[in-house]
């Protein structure tokens, strides 16, 4: 028998997938409850429970979060609102503003000088380890690439990305919820490598999704799925959900060195070399991809940065 709170995790993570796909659709407490086979009557405090925050709460921001992505990547403010399911451009230029501080036309017209205020910012923690909690993995979620090429990060360095077919997956995943940083490296230390082990899957490809920018979400709401690819038939069990990531085109940049000095090569990878790129990035998760990870055990580690893109 299951653990049952490896159940209420697997439940859960149902509902939160769920939201995610479906921002532009009615999301009711029912609907949702039914999803995780949950009493409605009881799931409202449950999820608050869960969350910490209430179902309304996590809705509302995930919608908003969303949305300054999208005006970010240049959209318009009611193909944007409607798009993250608010019924009007009014109504949800309300709502923006009041999480947000600004318009949504002002958010979009300042996100040059707001991108690089945030790399800024990441700099001088790069440059000062104390202050630093960057991320093991992406810097934020959404990017784009070119066909071939480099981009000049740094002043001094260049890094080569490729645009690529790659396959779909099945993985199975388990989610940590709050501030990226060491505690992803311990979590995948202290939790996901010893279910690999343990299933024989010491061999296989990981992938490492970070679903939130924590540039726009709190530290402690940010969502990150260790994933291990697994074969057809495989059922993990335990606190391990199974999903299928998408294939199709990414760009792809490989990296080695510190956890610790990969966040400033997402951030500029998407934030600089993107606008150069004729490609944009599309709905599907970035991710970094593992070779032999179980493998990498000396404080470096080697991936390939993997961003979806279409044309613009």
């Amino acid at each position: 028998m299951n653990d049952p709170r490896s159940e209420y995790e697997r439940r859960m993570n149902r509902v939160l997938d769920h939201i995610d796909r479906n921002l532009d659709a009615q999301l009711d407490l029912p609907g949702l409850a039914d999803i995780a086979n949950f009493s409605r009557y009881h799931f409202h405090r449950l999820f608050a429970a869960w969350m910490g925050e209430t179902l309304g709460d996590y809705v509302r921001r995930r919608r908003l979060e969303v949305a300054a992505h999208k005006l970010a990547a240049g959209g318009t403010v009611l193909e944007v609102a409607l798009s993250t399911g608010f019924g009007s451009g009014e109504a949800f230029a309300r709502a923006f503003k009041t999480r947000f501080g600004s318009t949504p036309t002002e958010w979009r017209a300042n996100t040059p000088a707001r991108i690089a205020a945030f790399l800024a910012e990441m700099d001088a923690q790069h440059s000062n380890p104390d202050q630093a909690n960057s991320k093991h993995g992406q810097a934020g979620n959404g990017a784009s690439g070119q066909d071939e090429g480099s981009n000049n990060l740094n002043g001094a360095r260049k890094m080569d990305v490729n645009v690529i077919d790659l396959p779909p997956a099945r993985i199975a995943y388990r989610r940590h919820i709050g501030p990226y940083g060491p505690a992803v490296g311990q979590f995948w230390g202290q939790a996901v490598m010893p279910w690999m082990l343990g299933h024989g899957l010491a061999e296989a490809t990981c992938y490492g999704i970070g679903h939130d920018d924590p540039s726009v979400t709190p530290a402690d709401k940010c969502r990150y799925d260790a994933c291990v690819e697994i074969p057809a038939g495989f059922e993990p069990g335990g606190q391990f959900s199974v999903a299928n990531l998408p294939g199709g085109r990414y760009a792809v940049t490989r990296y080695t060195g510190s956890p610790r000095d990969i966040g400033p090569v997402w951030s500029r990878m998407m934030k600089e070399w993107l606008p150069s790129s004729g490609l944009q990035c599309d709905e599907r998760p970035c991710f970094e991809r593992y070779e032999n990870l179980a493998t990498q055990t000396d404080g470096s580690f080697t991936c390939e940065i993997c961003i979806p893109v279409k044309a613009l």
